[in-house]
């Protein structure tokens, strides 16, 4: 049995870590300057990094019409007997509700799964890129689907701001916006919760803040995977893995760039670290972890 993973461009997958485990990626939209462009296709995120920065146009993002869903749908659909679909997180945008609507016009119920991640960026990733290596292990669709779901409750994301300035304004923010809109000297960090960014503290540094992501990390210190999104600070990233390197012994650690769909909202200067701790022995998975982790491997591409 053939089963393929589609998920979004929110989840800032590295285009060949999603090349090598045959994941299909739908793009997001972003809006600039009135004409609409697809996320990781015909836009250049450092150009949209420099518009932001400037002012210079209003730049915000759409999701995927139901009928980019319905043709990847249809077409994988000829060469696969089962598709799951893993999007953003339905509490920040209509992502999922577009693949949801994208499986009817499709006319592809029975045949593709769609998933809420309660997710986002390579938190979503990660799930994306669990779903792919069991399905390439030759599991069944409900295991997928079981350990898939049990894997997203295992993925913890955390992230660094460099201004409040670009989330507030973007409304993905949940509770507390007034005083984290009033504290401006400060690197906010933020975490996921339920599917909902919400403020978890605050760095006087952005020094401060990565020391502020390791600490966390150091809670799952047997974490299986790690994610290192940056928007326009690869230094950063490369520095935060070669520090989380230092105490790991061997687990994959991805570096990927935060796309214009997210970046819009996070801003210059935005740094994410998501992991996925590993299964406790009573989850008594089908594939073990080990196993898992040596399905097709990600050799992390230089950044340039």
């Amino acid at each position: 049995m053939t089963i393929r993973i589609v998920t979004d461009s929110t989840a800032d997958l590295p285009p060949e870590l999603a090349q090598e485990l045959d994941i299909t990626v739908v793009p997001v939209y972003v809006n600039v300057a009135g004409r609409c462009y697809r996320d990781g296709v015909d836009i250049d995120t450092d150009e949209i990094y420099r518009l932001i920065e400037k002012g210079v146009s209003r730049v915000t993002t759409s999701q995927p019409a139901p009928d980019d869903f319905a043709q990847v749908f249809r077409r994988l659909m000829k060469e696969a007997d089962s598709i799951v679909s893993i999007n953003l997180t339905s509490r920040l945008s209509g992502v999922y509700d577009s693949a949801l609507q994208g499986r009817e016009m499709a006319g592809a119920k029975g045949r593709v799964e769609v998933l809420d991640s309660g997710m986002l960026s390579m938190g979503l990733g990660l799930a994306a890129v669990t779903a792919a290596r069991l399905a390439s292990a030759g599991l069944s669709l409900p295991s997928i689907l079981e350990q898939t779901k049990n894997a997203i409750a295992r993925v913890h994301v955390w992230g660094m701001l460099d201004t409040m300035k670009y989330i507030l304004n973007s409304g993905r923010l949940g509770k507390a916006k007034a005083l984290l809109g009033s504290l401006i000297a400060v690197k906010p960090m933020l975490t996921l919760k339920s599917g909902e960014l919400y403020p978890s503290g605050f760095a006087r540094t952005r020094s401060r803040g990565i020391d502020r992501l390791i600490e966390n990390f150091k809670a799952f210190i047997n974490a299986e995977e790690i994610g290192i999104v940056h928007s326009t600070t690869p230094d950063e990233a490369r520095s935060l893995r070669s520090r989380l390197s230092a105490v790991l012994s061997g687990q994959h650690i991805y570096i990927s760039r935060l796309g214009p769909a997210l970046g819009v909202h996070g801003g210059p200067g935005t740094l994410i670290m998501a992991l996925r701790e590993p299964a406790s022995p009573a989850e008594n998975p089908t594939i073990s972890a080990k196993k898992l982790l040596n399905l097709p491997s990600f050799h992390i591409p230089r950044l340039n």
